[in-house]
Order: C-alpha cells, then structure tokens, then sequence
C-alpha cells in the first residue's frame, strides 16, 4: 500500500506523539487537539507541531512512496484520465452502487475498477498512485475480492443508510450471512465497521432523515472570490522587487534591492508562504515558497526570533499564478499534480484575477518603504533621498523584519474587505464560530523532507563506479554502490537514468531516489574536505574559465576558481555592489537538512596541482546567472 502524504487531524483519526498512538477525540484551537492514548485511554492536549504519522506496523503490508517523476508520461497521462473520472466521487465516503455504475459506464470499465482507483488515491492522497503499474499484484498489497466488496456495499446501502438507522453491529450480521450464503469468503468485523467509518457524515446524515444537520454540517461560508470557500482552497502566489536597499553583512555596503516570492490564502488572507533572495524569481523560489505554505511555521519563527504565532499550515487545494515562465516548467505542474495541488493561471488581461496578492504586495511594499534606505515607487518621491546612504539592514534584519510584520501586525489588524482580521478569519473558517461550522484543521503533512525535495529541481544522470557527477563536481556514497553501470530496463542497451534532487544554495549533497527502496538518500561530495559552494558559484566560477580559455574544466581547477573568487570579491566587495552581491552569495550558503543520514568518512586527499596561472588578472563579476534547470 503507497503510504499516505498528510495526517488527518479530524476526530476518530489516530496520530502519533512522542512514543504513544493517540485517536483525535477533540479539536482544541489551531494550534491543538485532544486525544485519548489507544493503549492506556488517557487523554492528553496534543501539539499539532509534535503530531506524526503512525507507523506501519512490523511485518504488515509494504508502504511506498511511488515517485511523480518514475512515471512516464504516458503512464501520468492515464493516471490524469483516471483522475477526472474519480474526481467527482473523492472524499464522499461509500458512495451507492448505482452511482459508481453510472461512473463505470461512461468510463467502459468495470464498477470494481472504479472501486480500486478511489482505494488507491485516498490511501495515498497522490496522483501518481493512479498511474498504472506492471502486470501483477503489487508488493504488500492486500484486499477483498470485488465480489465481498460488493456485498459490504449493497448491505451498507441497503441497511445503515437508511431512516432505520440499524447499527454497525446489525450491518455486520447481514455482511456475513451474506456471504455464506453466496459462498464467499467472510470479512473480518473490523472490515466492515471501517467501511462504514469511511462514509461522509453529511451523506449518513441526510439518508438517515437528518437532512438540516446535513446541510448546516460544515458548510463554508462563501466568498467573492470563485472557489474561495474555506482556508487553502485557493491560493495566489507571485514575486516583487522590494523597494529597500540592504546591505552586505560584513562591510553594512549596499548591495541592491531584493526579491520576495509571497502566497496568501484567498478565503482569510492570512499569508501561507514566503521566499526572500537576491537573486531573480525562478522556479526553485516558486517551489521553496509552496513547499513553505504546506508546513508548520514554529521553526521559521524560532529561527528568526520572531514572537507570535503562524498557524497556517496543510494541503493547498488550487495556486494561482500569472503566466511567468518560472510558474509553467514541466516538473512544477507535475509536482503540484502529484501533491494534489491544482496549478491554474490568471487569465489574460484579467487583473482582478490576482487582486489579492497584488494588494498584499502593496501593503508589503508600503511597509518597506519605512526602512532606512528604501528606494520608493518612482523618481519623484525619492527626490533629494540617497538610498544607497541610507541603507543599514541586512537580507536576514529584512526578513525578520518583514516576518514579524506579516504576523504580529497584518495577521492581527481590521481586514475591510473580510470586516474582520486575516488570523480571526482563518479561525472562523477552521473551527466555526458558534453560528457557522468550520472545515475542521487541515490535514498535517506526513513527509516534510520528501515535499521539500519534491520541489527542488530535479536532474537525471547514470551512475558509474566513481558515483554520479553534476557540474563536474563528483559525489559518491555506498547506497550507489549496487547501481553502478545499470541499464534501462526497457532498453538494455542504453544506460539507465536515475532521479536527482539538489537545493542549488548548498550543492556539497545531492539527493538520490532509489528506485527500488522507494526514498531519498542524502548523496554527499565525493571528496569531503571541498568547502560548501552554491549553484550560483559553480556557474560563474566556469563562466570565468572558460572566459580565460579553459573549456575542459576539471573539479580542481572549478574549486580553486571557486576559492580565487571569493578572494577577490572580498577584495573588491567595497567597490562594487555586483562585487558584494557575490560576496553575499558565498557567505549565505547554508547546508541544507539531509533527508537521510549520511554515513561519516574519512575526506581524500586531492592530488597537487601546480597554479595554472589562470588568474593572473582580477576576474570578471558576472551578474545574475541562472541555471536553466530552474526554467524545466
């Protein structure tokens, strides 16, 4: 079974804390909730920030994660035609036979088909999980047979959705005489009772005679904006140049204006996520702010030293975004297909479309404008102010700066257009308020690393017995071993392609999805005593070889160019602001978590090389250079 992407944090659902398993009896605030230990039944106020998934139990039924981009596209096409054919039954719970039929029909397969595609997407919440697979049953996977399905939905729909209102235990007599009856193997009692669990308390209530319960049972409460209904239904994403100037961390010289990525949640404004960098909008923004939007924000917090409280977090149902290229790459779309996330674009000529991240990056902007060294929104209100001479803040005092703004202030101030504040709203619309029933807390991601990485961008390479090499920079780790010099499957004749991932601020690891395992493993230098070095780096690093004439560049040669840079922009970062952009850029590389532990060894020694003579002159600063797997 392909383990599931989010942790549902609605009632009856049983979590993990700590070394217990818990079952959700209450939601709390936004923050918590209630559960009852299922090994001792005491109760305990959970922290939605410490809540995992429970794990598989020992010597149960294999989970894995199937990769989006393992799946060929044809494959991805069928899983998309598969998609819109379920689409209208998702989370409906048991739906009546005669509706899968119809469904069936129209489809020309069989209703017990139908039955197994919702099995399968509501067990793992991806799209990928549609894809098809080999011939046979896949590893670990368990269950009736459609016959004993149909027999539990017939009973189902026939007895307990009825104004009868029998119970469970009455249901589960009828299931089993059933099936002796037709000779056919007996479900277990638990079988049925999670059968029957499954069903959408609004359908129970309304077939059971309970009509106005139904229809006041989580109903959202509408807003202007077409499908803005409830928190993360739809969110808005898009980038701006700030109006300020920061500057270097060292020198305090400027260094220019940056770029802010921003998404807010259409139905509350609250803000789901941010990105803040000096270098030009990309899809690696993109993904770093959506994968942002999904997770908790206590560490960004902690980080930062921010007060307060962010507690926006869960699965984005539809991102809106303009037509800019960085939003239309092949592994975005497909990334945020596989996460469930539907990727729409604001039609053309249609502003109003994006109006409310267009006015938050209003607010944003005027904001910024009060910091020492802004620049303004034109050449008349910055007459007789010198920015450059008045900037003082650094990237990181802009960030938090803005941080605290964003939560402290904007999340808790009178929003006119929702007559009420972004973070009220976003409770409301959650919990309820007494007279309208809320949506009930989002569904947790399970896999923080994973949803990163599957945002990161992604590159195929083969593997050989010295590992894989990227930018002429080699990594190796034992969990490559076995995959050296393999061939495609498909085409033994050519070597096989493997899966990539890299955060290009720190590229000292790659990531490796193995196949077969069915996860990442952290993949680091091949040659451990190499400094941490960004993307960025890299590139304008072979740009200036090449510049001197080097086109056959080897890993030493691309590090002691690394390091003959950073000399001079260090040199020269007092002169120039492109000089102490770069500067900035190598003093901010950060490494980044690894999604697995990396086995320790002892760093090689890097054979002598004698100095070519390549940098006898002060080097070229290049400006922004962007690596073209950004725009996939």
């Amino acid at each position: 079974m392909e383990r599931s992407a989010f942790i549902r944090l609605a009632p009856s659902c049983e979590v993990r804390c700590g070394e217990a398993t818990y079952r959700i009896t209450h939601e709390i605030d936004l923050d918590s909730v209630l559960g009852e230990n299922v090994a001792t039944g005491e109760r305990k106020r959970l922290k939605v920030a410490d809540i995992e998934a429970v794990q598989p139990v020992a010597g149960g039924p294999a989970e894995k994660q199937r990769r989006a981009s393992d799946i060929s596209d044809k494959a991805w096409s069928v899983a998309e035609q598969r998609w819109a054919i379920i689409k209208p039954l998702v989370d409906r719970g048991i739906i009546p036979r005669a509706e899968v039929e119809a469904v069936a029909a129209q489809a020309k397969v069989d209703p017990s088909t139908i039955y197994r595609w919702l099995s399968d997407y509501s067990h793992s919440g991806h799209l990928s999980s549609l894809a098809p697979t080999t011939a046979g049953r896949p590893p670990g996977r368990t269950s009736l047979s459609p016959e004993v399905e149909a027999v539990i939905a017939g009973a189902i729909e026939d007895a307990f959705l009825t104004r009868q209102k029998l119970k469970p235990s009455d249901i589960i007599e009828k299931v089993e005489a059933a099936c002796r009856q037709a000779k056919l193997p007996v479900p277990g009692k638990n079988t049925v009772r999670a059968r029957i669990a499954a069903l959408h308390p609004q359908l129970v209530l309304r077939r059971r005679g309970e009509r106005a319960k139904a229809d006041n049972l989580g109903k959202p409460v509408r807003g202007h904006f077409p499908g803005a209904d409830k928190p993360l239904a739809v969110v808005q994403i898009d980038h701006t140049q700030l109006d300020v100037i920061v500057v270097e961390e060292t020198t305090r010289l400027p260094m220019g204006r940056p770029w802010l990525t921003l998404a807010i949640d259409v139905y509350s404004r609250m803000v789901t996520g941010y990105h803040l960098s000096m270098e030009r909008p990309n899809a690696n923004a993109v993904g770093l702010c959506l994968s942002m939007s999904m997770l908790p924000k206590g560490p960004v917090l902690e980080a930062l030293g921010v007060p307060g409280e962010w507690p926006v977090y869960g699965r984005l149902a539809k991102v809106m975004a303009d037509n800019a290229k960085e939003f239309r790459g092949k592994l975005l779309a497909r990334a945020c297909r596989d996460w469930g996330i539907d990727l729409d674009f604001r039609p053309v000529k249609t502003p109003h479309y994006g109006g409310h991240i267009e006015r938050l990056m209003g607010t944003t902007a005027n904001e910024v404008r009060k910091l020492d060294g802004a620049t303004f929104s034109n050449t008349r209100q910055r007459e007789g102010y010198n920015s450059e001479g008045m900037a003082s803040m650094t990237l990181g005092e802009v960030e938090r700066y803005l941080v605290d703004f964003l939560t402290t202030t904007y999340h808790m101030r009178l929003h006119s257009e929702i007559a009420m504040t972004p973070r009220r709203r976003w409770q409301v619309g959650l919990l309820g308020d007494g007279v309208q029933p809320g949506a009930g807390l989002p569904e947790k991601i399970a896999d923080a690393e994973k949803l990163r990485l599957d945002f990161t961008p992604c590159l195929e390479r083969t593997i050989q017995r010295y590992g894989v090499e990227m930018d002429k920079i080699g990594y190796q780790d034992e969990v490559l071993y076995r995959w050296a010099g393999a061939t495609d499957p498909d085409d033994p004749k050519r070597p096989r392609q493997f899966e990539f991932r890299r955060d290009p601020r720190d590229v000292s690891r790659i990531w490796f999805w193995d196949p077969e395992i069915q996860r990442y493993f952290a993949i680091p230098y091949r040659d451990l005593s190499h400094p941490s070095v960004s993307l960025w780096q890299i590139k304008a690093a072979k740009a200036e070889l090449k510049r001197q004439g080097v086109l056959d560049v080897d890993e030493d040669q691309l590090f002691k160019a690394i390091a003959r840079r950073e000399g001079y922009a260090e040199e020269a970062r007092a002169k120039t602001k492109a000089a102490r952009r770069e500067f900035h850029r190598a003093s901010q590389v950060k490494p980044a978590p690894a999604a697995a532990p990396v086995q320790e060894r002892q760093p090689s020694t890097p054979s002598p090389r004698e100095d070519d003579g390549l940098f006898d002159t002060p080097p070229v600063i290049y400006g922004d250079i962007e690596p073209a797997e950004f725009q996939r």
